[in-house]
C-alpha cells in the first residue's frame, strides 16, 4: 500500500521537469519510498550511498558516477542518488551531467542533511534546481484537505497514486508521532523503533559524519534539547545545567537544524505598540522522536502530566510542514509579550495571520480565547480570525472571530 504524499505531484510533475529535483527531508520520513513509487513505472538507476561499498568507490574517484551514468542504456529515464550528502563531491559530477545531458533523464537527489552540502554545493545547483522537503505525516495526507495551490483533491477522497493515511488516535500521535513507517507498527515495536531511531541515526550517525567533534556531549544536550522542545531556548540556562559551552550549545542546535531533526519557530515579528519576547523556539521534527530523544516512558499515562506540551508540539510540527508545503510567504511564529499576553502560533500567509491558541481541554470556553483576540485586536485588520485548537469534539464558535476546532480538523 502506497500512501499519498503532499510533495508527490509537485515533485513529479511538469514544473521541476528539466531540473535536477532535490528531496530533502529527515530519516525515515519517507523520501526513498516516496522516489521509488513516483518513479515504478520508468526504468529508474538508484544509487544508495547508504552502501558502504559503493560510497567508498565514489569516495575515492568520483568522476566514476559520470562516467558509469554516461554508460547506462538509453532505456534509463531516471537517476536517483539517495543521501547524497554521504559523497558532497558528486554534486559536482550531478552538475557536470545535467548540463551536458539536460534532456537524456531525471535527476533525483535525496538528503538527510544539508550541512555538508551546503560548503560543496554553494553557486553549483542554484538555478539548475528545485528542492522539495519532506516531513513526517502531516494531516493533510490523512484528511486530502488540501488548499488549492498545493494540488486539487479527487471527489472520491484518493489520490492519482494512492490513498491517505489511516486515522489514528490523539494518544497514539502524541506518543510514537507521525513517522510513516512507525505509524504502521504496534506499540511495542514503535517504541522499541524509535528507541533505535535516536541510538542508531541521532547519535550514531552524527558520530559517524563527524558532525560533532565529542559525541558524549552531544547526547547529553540531545535529552535536554528534547526536554525543553517547544520552549523559548536559554542557551545560558541550559549550558549551566550541563556544563556545555554556550558556544557549543548553539554548534549543537545547528547540527539538529541542518539534519532536519529539529526547527526554529521565531517570535512575530510585525510592528505592535507592545513590546514582545524574541527569543526563538525550538522544536523537535516528531513528537514521537522527541519522546524517545527525551528518555520519556511512552505510555498512554505520559498524558496525564505531558499532553497539554505535547498537543502544543505536535501543532508546531503540523503548521511547520503545511507552511513548507504552501511555500514562499507561509512562516510559523509565536506572539509573547512582556506584559504576559501570549499567543501559541502564528500562522503566516501573504494575505492574514492566523493566531492559534493550543488548549489541553474537551471543553473549551469563551475565556481560552482572550489571547486570540487580543492579538486580533493588535494586528487587524492583517489578522481577523483565530482558533484554539483542542480535545473538543466538533468545532465550537467561542467568540464572533474565534472558533475552537478539534485536533483532527486543523
Amino acid at each position: 500500500m502506497f500512501y499519498d504524499r503532499v510533495v508527490a505531484e509537485r515533485l513529479a510533475g511538469p514544473v521541476s521537469r528539466g531540473k535536477v529535483r532535490l528531496l530533502f527531508g529527515a530519516r525515515q520520513t519517507g523520501k526513498t519510498a516516496l522516489l521509488r513509487h513516483l518513479l515504478a513505472a520508468q526504468d529508474t538507476r538508484f544509487y544508495d550511498l547508504q552502501d558502504s561499498g559503493l560510497r567508498r568507490r565514489f569516495e575515492v574517484d568520483p568522476a566514476a558516477f559520470s562516467r558509469e551514468v554516461r554508460a547506462l542504456p538509453r532505456r534509463i529515464r531516471n537517476v536517483v542518488v539517495d543521501e547524497i550528502q554521504k559523497v558532497p563531491a558528486l554534486i559536482e559530477e550531478v552538475q557536470a551531467l545535467h548540463e551536458s545531458m539536460p534532456r537524456s533523464f531525471g535527476l533525483f537527489l535525496t538528503g538527510s542533511s544539508a550541512r555538508k552540502l551546503r560548503v560543496r554545493s554553494a553557486g553549483l545547483l542554484p538555478g539548475r534546481s528545485h528542492a522539495y522537503r519532506l516531513h513526517p505525516v502531516c494531516g493533510w495526507e490523512v484528511t486530502r484537505a488540501l488548499p488549492a495551490r498545493i494540488g486539487p483533491v479527487p471527489s472520491d477522497g484518493r489520490g492519482p497514486r494512492g490513498t491517505p493515511f489511516p486515522a489514528q488516535s490523539l494518544s497514539r500521535t502524541l506518543r510514537f508521532g507521525g513517522l510513516p513507517g512507525i505509524r504502521a507498527e504496534g506499540a511495542a515495536s514503535a517504541e522499541a523503533t524509535l528507541a533505535a531511531y535516536v541510538e542508531q541515526y541521532l547519535e550514531e550517525e552524527i558520530r559517524r559524519e563527524a558532525l560533532v567533534r565529542e559525541i558524549g556531549p552531544f547526547i547529553a544536550f540531545l535529552r535536554l534539547a528534547a526536554l525543553e522542545s517547544g520552549r523559548q531556548t536559554n542557551v545560558a540556562k541550559l549550558s549551566q545545567e550541563s556544563r556545555i559551552p554556550a558556544s557549543t550549545i548553539r554548534a549543537f542546535y545547528q547540527v539538529l537544524v541542518d539534519t532536519f531533526v529539529g526547527h526554529w519557530v521565531g517570535a512575530y515579528a510585525r510592528s505592535a505598540r507592545r513590546r514582545l519576547l524574541t527569543t526563538p523556539r525550538f522544536c523537535f521534527f516528531d513528537v514521537g522522536v522527541r519522546n524517545a530523544a527525551a528518555d520519556l516512558p511512552l505510555d498512554v499515562r505520559m498524558l496525564n502530566t505531558q499532553g497539554g506540551p505535547l498537543l502544543e508540539q505536535w501543532v508546531a510540527q503540523e503548521l511547520v510542514a503545511r507552511a513548507g508545503y504552501l511555500g514562499r510567504g507561509h512562516r510559523v511564529s509565536f506572539w509573547r509579550t512582556a506584559t504576559g499576553a501570549e499567543v501559541d502560533f502564528v500562522f503566516e500567509t501573504p494575505r492574514e495571520d492566523v493566531p492559534i491558541e493550543v488548549k489541553w481541554t474537551e471543553n473549551p470556553r469563551p475565556d481560552d480565547a482572550r489571547h486570540v483576540e487580543t492579538f486580533l485586536d493588535e494586528f487587524a485588520p492583517r489578522a481577523r480570525r483565530g482558533y484554539v485548537v483542542c480535545r473538543c469534539a466538533s468545532p465550537e464558535q467561542l467568540t464572533a472571530r474565534v472558533t475552537a476546532l478539534p485536533w483532527d480538523m486543523l
